[in-house]
């Protein structure tokens, strides 16, 4: 089972250049900024968003300013650019997840975009009584890291390896609150396949069209996770597509394991 989903390759070239597609998002998220104000408020519970490899808190700027107007207190990660789990990083976001449900008395959302995911399940293995959710980004977390575009400056940034095999089988396995992957067929970084959660009664899987680039200031992206975040603490329920968002969304609840086989 495990060696048919470590057989997974990267996206090819074609869905490599459809990454050039980020910017075109960035405007469909302006030109889509009026229908976004109109979603309903938040509860105002705080948020950590964590960027993806090679890049620092300025890429999630539009998610969390964006978080910010639906009433959450959404929080950077501090800790400049993301050159993967080197010491004292997982040490620090522990230390911050901890600080930020103590000022605020609750128990607080963590959403990571790719290698960001990774860092948001493993901190909700960590403090599952202190996390109320986990939303990740087109996260490579059911896969071989080398199924990525990605892996090679993976190694060279973080100064690790991309294959260890006990590592990879803990990072599979999902944290025990409420997880939702959310992933795109057509990201030029990470093989949808990698992005797949088991089928459990507390996870979920919502496909939607987006570049890996792009997807965390995708209007769909920010529509499924002010959703999301909308559950209520206790209250969790997987996201629905019926009515209009057939068009735009699809859910799995199947194996995530089985249909990476199957692909």
């Amino acid at each position: 089972m495990a060696d048919t989903v470590d057989t997974l390759r990267p996206p090819g070239l074609l869905r490599l250049a459809l990454e050039g597609r980020a910017p075109w998002e960035f405007a469909a998220l302006l030109a889509s900024a009026p229908w976004l104000k109109n979603l309903p408020p938040g509860d105002g519970h705080p948020v950590i968003v964590f960027p993806g490899l090679g890049v620092s808190d300025f890429s999630t700027v539009p998610m969390r300013n964006f978080l910010r107007d639906r009433g959450y207190d959404p929080q950077p990660w501090r800790q400049g650019f993301n050159f993967g789990p080197r010491a004292g990083v997982l040490e620090a976001c522990l230390e911050q997840l901890k600080a930020l449900n103590y000022r605020h008395g609750q128990k607080v959302s963590l959403i990571g975009w790719s290698l960001g995911g990774i860092y948001a399940r493993e901190l909700a293995k960590e403090l599952p009584d202190l996390v109320r959710c986990v939303i990740t980004l087109g996260s490579p977390f059911s896969g071989h890291p080398r199924a990525t575009n990605a892996w090679r400056l993976f190694e060279f940034v973080s100064g690790q390896s991309a294959h260890d095999p006990q590592l990879i089988d803990e990072i599979r396995q999902p944290p025990p609150v409420p997880t939702t992957s959310i992933y795109s067929r057509t990201d030029g970084i990470v093989a949808w396949q990698c992005s797949l959660n088991p089928g459990l009664d507390h996870t979920e899987n919502i496909e939607l069209h987006a570049s890996h680039v792009g997807m965390g200031m995708n209007p769909l992206t920010l529509y499924a996770i002010a959703d999301r975040l909308r559950q209520p603490v206790g209250g969790w329920q997987r996201f629905h597509t019926e009515g209009t968002r057939r068009w735009f969304f699809k859910t799995s609840t199947s194996q995530a394991r089985t249909t990476a086989q199957a692909a």
